[in-house]
């Protein structure tokens, strides 16, 4: 059964996107599916270690950047912190 997420990116990765998709005969979501069946059929332990990171160096201008989010704590863990 199907799930929906909402995500946001870049307007343009987006356009981009949906170009390649429609290229490939796939709906963006399908595609997007695919891309994280990908990602979770390994056991990668960061996002650096993704095959991807080094096509991305290689073609980057300088050294990639992954911008995170800080992880969420529970609030128990957030009053044992005080």
């Amino acid at each position: 059964m199907d799930a929906k997420v909402t995500l946001s990116f870049d307007q343009e990765v987006i356009k981009s996107a949906k170009a390649f998709a429609e290229k490939n005969n796939i709906s963006l979501s399908r595609l997007t599916e695919f891309l994280y069946r990908q990602l979770i059929s390994k056991d990668y332990q960061s996002i650096e270690s993704l095959p991807i990171s080094d096509w991305v160096n290689a073609v980057a201008e300088g050294q990639a950047e992954y911008h995170t989010k800080p992880k969420k704590i529970s609030k128990s863990d957030y009053n044992e912190r005080k």
